[in-house]
């Protein structure tokens, strides 16, 4: 028992000096960037410095990196798009993996102490892959006004190039630093329709790819621009509505779900101030340490359960 515990404090200890260093480095970049923009860099006369670039995608040259990042849901070209740092998500994920694993060795013996990585790699997992998920949905419910911009622009006699440098300006900021890569694209001269796919590959949104193939029909086959982008955002306007309306009828069950996730917690909070020595022999007696971690286990496999059905339903 003593050695597995060893091993699962190497393994703990092991991945927070991992993310600790990365941090570190991290921290040492945005030092060596503040200085430079203070001194200036020190290269040649009339050498043109080339744009900086994340310090993770510099190091990710190597397709190792790249792999072991999307491995664990890391996306390396969106880490400044996160609304946290990126190494908070490990940093938490750990002492949650721990836990989970423990509570595993409860039911299972000591040896399940060793699945913390395996947890450490889901947790982490899942919490990159709901912040991806929750800047689509923004991205989704903010993009008909702004092709809302687009339209009544083009509507004035502006050109679409315009119309779109001015949603990156005015637009809320997912959607304006979407816009302001569509803009930079188009800059440096690719086509509109190949600079909005791209777009619509990296950000996942299918609309915008909607977008893209109504603006390359519409330069083949010639019309109103106007019309069609006001037709197109319609269509989107209602694909939205639609799936609010979805989550508006599907109010009831999430709310009942969150009730039955809760009940067991307010039932045990009763009990702990009505009967505290009845509870606390959840905690001291090893059978009822078992009989918990059995709970929280199959507590968490309903949840999960109530979370997909509802999700599924939805889809």
């Amino acid at each position: 028992m003593k050695g597995v515990f060893l091993a699962g404090s190497g393994l703990l200890g092991l991945g927070l000096l991992v993310v600790l260093g990365l941090g570190a480095l991290q921290r040492q970049d945005r030092r060596r960037a503040r200085v430079t923009a203070v001194v200036g860099p020190h290269r040649p006369a009339g050498m043109v410095a080339p744009p900086r670039r994340h310090w993770l995608l510099d190091a990710a040259e190597g397709a190792w990196l790249v792999r072991l990042a999307t491995l664990f849901g890391l996306r390396l070209d969106r880490v400044a798009e996160y609304p946290v740092r990126w190494w908070i998500i490990p940093l938490v994920a750990l002492p949650a993996a721990r836990a989970a694993a423990g509570l595993a060795a409860l039911l299972g013996g000591d040896l399940l102490l060793l699945a913390t990585p395996a947890f450490w790699f889901l947790f982490c997992r899942w919490a990159f892959g709901w912040l991806d998920t929750r800047r689509i949905e923004t991205l989704f419910r903010q993009f008909p006004d702004a092709l809302g911009m687009v339209t009544r622009a083009v509507r004035v006699g502006i050109p679409v190039s315009e119309a779109i440098r001015a949603v990156a300006r005015e637009a809320p900021k997912e959607t304006a630093a979407e816009f302001q890569r569509i803009a930079d694209r188009l800059s440096i001269g690719l086509p509109i329709d190949q600079a909005l796919g791209e777009t619509a590959h990296r950000n996942g949104v299918p609309e915008y790819r909607f977008f893209a193939t109504a603006l390359s029909l519409q330069s083949q086959t010639g019309g109103g621009l106007g019309e069609t982008l006001e037709n197109l955002a319609e269509v989107i306007r209602k694909r939205v509505a639609l799936k609010e309306r979805g989550y508006a009828l599907a109010a009831e069950a999430r709310t009942s779900a969150g009730i039955l996730a809760a009940l067991p917690f307010f039932t045990a909070g009763v009990l702990a101030v009505l009967s505290p020595g009845y509870v606390a022999l959840l905690f001291s007696d090893p059978g009822g340490q078992r009989i918990l971690a059995a709970a929280i286990g199959l507590l968490l496999i309903g949840i999960l359960v109530m979370r997909g059905m509802i999700k599924r339903s939805l889809s």
